[in-house]
Protein backbone atom coordinates (compact mmCIF):
# COMPACT_ATOMS: atom_id res chain seq x y z
CA UNK A 1 0.00 0.00 0.00
CA UNK A 2 1.56 3.54 -0.90
CA UNK A 3 2.02 6.01 1.87
CA UNK A 4 -1.03 8.98 1.88
CA UNK A 5 -0.88 11.39 -0.53
CA UNK A 6 -0.31 15.07 0.54
CA UNK A 7 -4.06 16.07 -0.09
CA UNK A 8 -5.31 13.34 2.62
CA UNK A 9 -6.31 14.41 5.68
CA UNK A 10 -5.65 13.24 9.48
CA UNK A 11 -7.95 11.72 11.38
CA UNK A 12 -10.16 14.13 13.70
CA UNK A 13 -11.39 14.43 17.00
CA UNK A 14 -15.40 14.58 17.27
CA UNK A 15 -14.66 17.63 19.44
CA UNK A 16 -13.94 19.59 16.22
CA UNK A 17 -17.22 19.68 15.16
CA UNK A 18 -19.69 21.97 16.50
CA UNK A 19 -22.60 21.30 15.03
CA UNK A 20 -23.97 24.41 17.06
CA UNK A 21 -21.51 26.96 15.71
CA UNK A 22 -21.78 29.25 13.06
CA UNK A 23 -20.21 27.41 10.97
CA UNK A 24 -21.80 24.14 9.07
CA UNK A 25 -18.76 20.79 9.44
CA UNK A 26 -19.50 17.78 7.73
CA UNK A 27 -17.81 14.43 8.87
CA UNK A 28 -16.22 12.98 5.52
CA UNK A 29 -15.16 8.99 5.79
CA UNK A 30 -12.39 8.59 4.20
CA UNK A 31 -12.03 4.52 3.27
CA UNK A 32 -8.81 5.15 1.33
CA UNK A 33 -5.34 7.09 1.08
CA UNK A 34 -6.63 7.39 -2.60
CA UNK A 35 -9.88 8.58 -2.79
CA UNK A 36 -11.56 11.94 -1.49
CA UNK A 37 -14.14 14.23 -2.23
CA UNK A 38 -12.47 15.36 -5.11
CA UNK A 39 -13.91 18.15 -7.41
CA UNK A 40 -17.03 18.49 -4.34
CA UNK A 41 -14.48 20.20 -1.72
CA UNK A 42 -14.66 23.22 -3.77
CA UNK A 43 -18.11 23.66 -3.56
CA UNK A 44 -18.43 23.07 0.08
CA UNK A 45 -15.90 25.54 0.68
CA UNK A 46 -17.42 27.77 -2.11
CA UNK A 47 -20.41 27.80 0.45
CA UNK A 48 -18.41 28.08 3.89
CA UNK A 49 -19.29 24.88 4.54
CA UNK A 50 -16.77 22.90 6.00
CA UNK A 51 -15.52 19.14 6.27
CA UNK A 52 -13.68 17.02 8.44
CA UNK A 53 -11.79 13.56 7.50
CA UNK A 54 -12.34 10.65 9.33
CA UNK A 55 -9.90 7.86 8.51
CA UNK A 56 -10.47 4.79 10.20
CA UNK A 57 -8.09 2.66 8.16
CA UNK A 58 -5.16 4.61 10.37
CA UNK A 59 -6.79 4.52 13.51
CA UNK A 60 -7.38 1.06 14.06
CA UNK A 61 -11.30 1.23 12.71
CA UNK A 62 -11.69 3.84 15.37
CA UNK A 63 -15.04 5.97 14.46
CA UNK A 64 -17.28 8.81 16.12
CA UNK A 65 -20.24 7.02 17.60
CA UNK A 66 -22.37 9.69 17.13
CA UNK A 67 -22.62 12.28 14.71
CA UNK A 68 -24.33 14.47 16.76
CA UNK A 69 -21.14 16.80 16.35
CA UNK A 70 -21.38 17.01 13.05
CA UNK A 71 -23.77 18.77 10.74
CA UNK A 72 -23.62 15.80 7.80
CA UNK A 73 -22.26 12.60 6.70
CA UNK A 74 -20.45 11.68 3.97
CA UNK A 75 -19.42 8.29 3.32
CA UNK A 76 -16.72 7.65 0.27
CA UNK A 77 -15.79 4.80 -1.49
CA UNK A 78 -13.56 2.10 -0.72
CA UNK A 79 -11.60 1.32 -3.46
CA UNK A 80 -11.55 -2.62 -3.38
CA UNK A 81 -13.47 -3.03 -0.61
CA UNK A 82 -16.54 -3.88 -0.07
CA UNK A 83 -19.81 -5.00 2.23
CA UNK A 84 -20.21 -8.30 1.12
CA UNK A 85 -16.22 -9.02 0.13
CA UNK A 86 -13.82 -10.56 -0.16
CA UNK A 87 -12.62 -8.20 0.77
CA UNK A 88 -15.05 -7.06 3.73
CA UNK A 89 -14.48 -3.11 3.98
CA UNK A 90 -12.92 -3.34 7.90
CA UNK A 91 -14.92 -0.43 9.61
CA UNK A 92 -17.94 -1.72 8.02
CA UNK A 93 -20.22 -1.96 11.16
CA UNK A 94 -18.97 1.02 12.66
CA UNK A 95 -19.82 3.25 9.30
CA UNK A 96 -23.31 1.34 9.55
CA UNK A 97 -23.82 2.31 13.28
CA UNK A 98 -22.54 5.85 12.42
CA UNK A 99 -25.11 6.43 9.69
CA UNK A 100 -27.80 5.20 11.33
CA UNK A 101 -27.21 7.67 14.27
CA UNK A 102 -27.34 10.18 11.61
CA UNK A 103 -30.42 9.09 10.23
CA UNK A 104 -32.12 9.16 13.48
CA UNK A 105 -30.92 12.88 14.41
CA UNK A 106 -32.24 13.76 10.75
CA UNK A 107 -28.10 14.48 9.45
CA UNK A 108 -27.93 14.77 5.98
CA UNK A 109 -26.03 11.58 4.20
CA UNK A 110 -24.24 11.20 1.26
CA UNK A 111 -23.07 8.07 0.62
CA UNK A 112 -20.46 7.53 -2.41
CA UNK A 113 -19.47 4.12 -4.18
CA UNK A 114 -19.44 2.07 -0.84
CA UNK A 115 -21.11 4.85 1.07
CA UNK A 116 -23.72 4.13 -0.89
CA UNK A 117 -23.94 0.38 0.51
CA UNK A 118 -23.57 1.34 4.44
CA UNK A 119 -26.29 4.31 3.29
CA UNK A 120 -28.69 1.16 1.83
CA UNK A 121 -27.84 -0.91 4.85
CA UNK A 122 -28.12 1.78 7.33
CA UNK A 123 -31.87 2.38 6.40
CA UNK A 124 -33.23 -1.24 5.81
CA UNK A 125 -31.94 -2.42 2.48
CA UNK A 126 -29.15 -4.50 1.49
CA UNK A 127 -26.10 -5.28 -0.64
CA UNK A 128 -25.43 -7.27 -3.28
CA UNK A 129 -22.50 -9.75 -4.13
CA UNK A 130 -20.72 -8.37 -7.56
CA UNK A 131 -17.09 -8.03 -8.78
CA UNK A 132 -14.28 -4.90 -8.23
CA UNK A 133 -15.37 -2.72 -11.62
CA UNK A 134 -14.40 0.57 -13.23
CA UNK A 135 -16.83 2.00 -15.84
CA UNK A 136 -17.72 5.09 -17.61
CA UNK A 137 -21.01 5.12 -19.07
CA UNK A 138 -23.81 7.86 -18.87
CA UNK A 139 -26.76 8.44 -15.69
CA UNK A 140 -30.33 9.21 -16.63
CA UNK A 141 -32.80 10.88 -14.69
CA UNK A 142 -36.16 8.95 -13.96
CA UNK A 143 -37.73 11.29 -11.16
CA UNK A 144 -38.29 14.79 -12.70
CA UNK A 145 -37.94 16.73 -9.32
CA UNK A 146 -34.45 14.77 -8.25
CA UNK A 147 -32.44 16.92 -6.27
CA UNK A 148 -34.79 20.09 -6.27
CA UNK A 149 -35.35 19.58 -10.14
CA UNK A 150 -31.54 20.37 -10.46
CA UNK A 151 -30.40 16.89 -11.35
CA UNK A 152 -29.63 17.16 -15.15
CA UNK A 153 -31.47 15.11 -17.15
CA UNK A 154 -28.41 12.77 -18.53
CA UNK A 155 -24.98 13.11 -17.11
CA UNK A 156 -21.73 11.05 -17.07
CA UNK A 157 -21.58 8.95 -14.54
CA UNK A 158 -17.96 6.79 -13.25
CA UNK A 159 -18.56 3.86 -10.95
CA UNK A 160 -15.18 1.96 -9.23
CA UNK A 161 -17.07 -0.07 -6.91
CA UNK A 162 -16.99 -3.92 -5.36
CA UNK A 163 -20.82 -5.01 -4.97
CA UNK A 164 -23.70 -3.05 -5.20
CA UNK A 165 -26.09 -0.97 -3.20
CA UNK A 166 -29.85 -2.19 -2.78
CA UNK A 167 -31.93 0.50 -1.59
CA UNK A 168 -34.57 -0.04 1.01
CA UNK A 169 -38.16 -0.45 -0.68
CA UNK A 170 -39.13 2.52 0.55
CA UNK A 171 -35.74 4.31 -1.18
CA UNK A 172 -36.87 6.67 -4.16
CA UNK A 173 -34.88 5.89 -7.56
CA UNK A 174 -33.51 9.45 -9.02
CA UNK A 175 -31.01 8.25 -11.69
CA UNK A 176 -30.28 4.71 -13.06
CA UNK A 177 -27.18 3.60 -15.77
CA UNK A 178 -27.69 2.30 -19.25
CA UNK A 179 -28.46 -0.78 -17.95
CA UNK A 180 -31.14 0.51 -15.87
CA UNK A 181 -29.38 -0.59 -12.83
CA UNK A 182 -29.93 2.70 -9.58
CA UNK A 183 -26.77 4.10 -9.72
CA UNK A 184 -28.50 7.41 -7.33
CA UNK A 185 -31.07 7.00 -4.68
CA UNK A 186 -32.50 8.74 -1.82
CA UNK A 187 -34.16 7.87 1.43
CA UNK A 188 -36.09 9.51 3.53
CA UNK A 189 -35.32 13.44 2.90
CA UNK A 190 -31.82 13.78 3.56
CA UNK A 191 -29.94 10.60 2.50
CA UNK A 192 -28.40 10.40 -1.08
CA UNK A 193 -26.83 7.61 -2.67
CA UNK A 194 -24.29 7.46 -5.50
CA UNK A 195 -22.80 4.28 -6.76
CA UNK A 196 -20.02 6.29 -8.40
CA UNK A 197 -18.20 9.79 -7.33
CA UNK A 198 -20.15 12.94 -8.50
CA UNK A 199 -16.97 15.17 -8.04
CA UNK A 200 -14.13 11.97 -9.15
CA UNK A 201 -11.11 13.05 -10.64
CA UNK A 202 -9.00 10.71 -12.69
CA UNK A 203 -6.07 10.84 -10.61
CA UNK A 204 -8.42 9.38 -7.63
CA UNK A 205 -9.01 5.90 -9.96
CA UNK A 206 -4.93 6.17 -10.75
CA UNK A 207 -3.90 6.38 -7.42
CA UNK A 208 -6.38 3.59 -5.99
CA UNK A 209 -4.43 1.49 -8.85
CA UNK A 210 -1.06 1.91 -6.85
CA UNK A 211 -2.52 2.15 -3.59
CA UNK A 212 -4.03 -1.75 -4.22
CA UNK A 213 -2.76 -4.97 -5.82
CA UNK A 214 -6.65 -5.50 -6.38
CA UNK A 215 -7.85 -3.64 -9.35
CA UNK A 216 -10.34 -4.28 -12.16
CA UNK A 217 -8.42 -5.76 -15.40
CA UNK A 218 -8.21 -3.38 -18.44
CA UNK A 219 -8.32 0.07 -16.91
CA UNK A 220 -7.01 1.91 -19.91
CA UNK A 221 -10.28 2.82 -21.71
CA UNK A 222 -11.66 3.83 -18.57
CA UNK A 223 -9.44 5.60 -17.61
CA UNK A 224 -9.72 7.76 -21.25
CA UNK A 225 -13.29 7.96 -21.27
CA UNK A 226 -13.18 9.47 -17.43
CA UNK A 227 -10.68 12.30 -18.89
CA UNK A 228 -12.71 12.97 -22.01
CA UNK A 229 -15.88 13.20 -19.70
CA UNK A 230 -13.70 15.16 -17.18
CA UNK A 231 -15.52 18.52 -18.24
CA UNK A 232 -19.00 17.81 -18.40
CA UNK A 233 -18.58 15.59 -15.08
CA UNK A 234 -17.68 19.69 -13.56
CA UNK A 235 -20.22 21.11 -15.39
CA UNK A 236 -23.00 18.58 -13.96
CA UNK A 237 -21.76 18.39 -10.78
CA UNK A 238 -22.55 22.42 -10.60
CA UNK A 239 -26.36 21.31 -10.43
CA UNK A 240 -26.05 18.13 -8.80
CA UNK A 241 -23.78 20.36 -5.38
CA UNK A 242 -26.53 22.71 -5.86
CA UNK A 243 -29.71 19.93 -5.37
CA UNK A 244 -27.91 18.17 -2.61
CA UNK A 245 -27.56 21.01 -0.84
CA UNK A 246 -30.86 22.96 -1.28
CA UNK A 247 -32.50 19.36 -0.33
CA UNK A 248 -30.18 18.80 2.49
CA UNK A 249 -29.98 22.69 3.92
CA UNK A 250 -26.56 21.72 4.30
CA UNK A 251 -25.00 25.12 3.85
CA UNK A 252 -23.93 28.07 5.99
CA UNK A 253 -26.73 29.55 8.04
CA UNK A 254 -28.92 26.27 8.00
CA UNK A 255 -31.91 27.00 6.05
CA UNK A 256 -32.25 25.79 2.65
CA UNK A 257 -30.51 27.08 -0.34
CA UNK A 258 -32.58 30.22 -3.12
Amino acid sequence: MISAPPWSRRPAAPDECDVNGDRPTVYVVQNTDSEYLGLIEDHLEGRDIGFTYLRPQTTGGRMPVTANFATGLVLLGGGPWGAVGPPRLPALDAEVALTKDALARSRPVIGIGIGAQVLAIAAGGGVEAAPLAFTVSRARRVAEDALGGLMPETFPFAVYMRDRPLPPADARVLAVDETGRTVVFQVGKRGFGFAGHPGVKSGIVEDLMMEFDDAPADVAPGLAALRDAQPEIEDALVRIMAGLIKETGLMAGGGPET
